[in-house]
């Protein structure tokens, strides 16, 4: 067993959250880590705490009747693996909405569209969702950001002694995925189609999104591709980063660009094994951009509906651009030691109407390069990068 990585950003939010609504959803990919963050939740918390885990044939069989079972419960009830018994939402909206002692029940789940669906509707103005990625740069350290770059931020494959042992956790990880998560999460998928599509889009990496060329390629309709797609994205596989437009004298691209979320995924995917063959790999760029981009998103706290990609048909881009209310940041990723402002950054800079714009890059050194734009090395990210308020 690995050692535990203290999760105290996480820890922090969730504890809030739990303050201020009787009910709080973890959501985030299998074997992220929202069991470990629950157990460090819990440590902190007063009062009595119960937990079911519901992949347990004996914590189901306690919740054969849910309102019996939990009427009785005081304090924290955590319930993990809340999807595998979606009809759980109404007897909580009974629960938090009885008289009597206070409740709080934290749960956690994988995201899935009904999930999502049920618990929103259900729980109306009871629930808060918090959002649990892998481990990132803030909590191993940016000293270790190449291991993280390399083995991605799934804890075990971090973690793991060796590269080998690794590679071999994360191998077998895309393996039960496809083949029992997925149909757990009612996705009926054929596991070595979404397989096969999965590998594509892991060398589409950082690219466009063009559902008729990877159809033509795959062989079936861009409609499928598409639903292939929308999977991995609700299940926190694949990030659908949006373009941001607006009426400017400019023809804009419409299309999000696709991201697979964890590093290492994509590094088995796409065949590396160790750092040497990472390197010499024609994806090392897209990969190391997609890397750094997450970085940022996770480091700022930016949320969905808040970050975009921005580019138009003339050849004008900007890689990552978050908005908050009035405030426009923009961000480019360069793997280089000494990044150079170009005119594509200019553009953007100006018709963005960008509050600043920030070129991250591959080298020791933080420096202005322009007014309104500034290099930071990505292993300066959580010193110099404020999260939004």
């Amino acid at each position: 067993m690995p050692p535990l990585v203290a999760r105290r950003r996480h820890v922090a939010r969730v504890t809030a959250l739990l303050r201020q609504f009787p009910v709080v959803a973890v959501l985030g990919a299998r074997q992220v880590g929202k069991t470990t963050l629950a157990r460090q939740v819990v440590a902190r918390s007063r009062g009595p705490t119960t937990t079911f885990d519901l992949e347990s044939a004996a914590d189901l069989a306690r919740l054969a009747d849910p309102l019996l079972a939990l009427r009785r419960e005081r304090g924290l009830v955590v319930l993990d693996e809340v999807q595998r018994l979606p009809d759980l939402f109404r007897t909580l909206r009974v629960l938090v909405d009885a008289p009597g002692p206070p409740r709080r029940f934290l749960l956690l789940g994988s995201a899935a569209p009904d999930l999502l669906r049920q618990s929103s509707e259900t729980l109306a103005g009871r629930i808060a969702y918090h959002e649990l990625e892998g481990l990132q740069l803030d909590e191993v350290g940016a000293a270790r950001r190449e291991r993280l770059w390399l083995r991605g931020g799934f804890p075990r494959a971090y973690l793991a002694r060796t590269e080998a042992e690794s590679v071999r956790w994360r191998e077998e990880f895309i393996r039960t995925f496809l083949e029992r998560d997925l149909p757990v999460l009612g996705l009926r998928i054929p596991a070595p189609a979404l397989r096969r599509f999965w590998t594509m889009i892991a060398h589409y990496h950082a690219q466009i999104w063009n559902a008729s060329e990877l159809g033509r390629a795959f062989g079936v309709a861009h409609t499928t591709v598409q639903r292939y797609l929308d999977v991995l994205t609700e299940t926190y596989m694949v990030r659908q980063l949006p373009p941001w437009h607006e009426n400017l004298s400019k023809r804009q691209v419409r299309a999000p660009k696709v991201y697979l979320r964890d590093s290492g995924l994509l590094h088995v995917l796409l065949g590396p094994r160790d750092a040497r063959a990472l390197e010499s790999h024609p994806k090392v760029g897209a990969s190391w951009e997609g890397f750094a981009l997450h970085a940022v998103i996770e480091r700022l706290g930016a949320r969905p509906g808040e970050i975009y990609f921005w580019a138009t048909h003339g050849g004008a881009e900007l890689d990552l651009l978050v908005v908050r209310g009035s405030v426009r940041l923009g961000f480019e990723f360069k793997r280089t030691a000494a990044p150079r402002v170009t005119p594509s950054m200019q553009v953007a800079f100006r018709d963005l109407r960008l509050r600043r714009l920030v070129v991250i890059h591959g080298g020791t050194e933080a420096f202005d390069l322009a007014r309104g734009i500034r290099a930071v090395p990505l292993g300066r990210v959580v010193r110099d990068l404020t999260p939004l308020r």
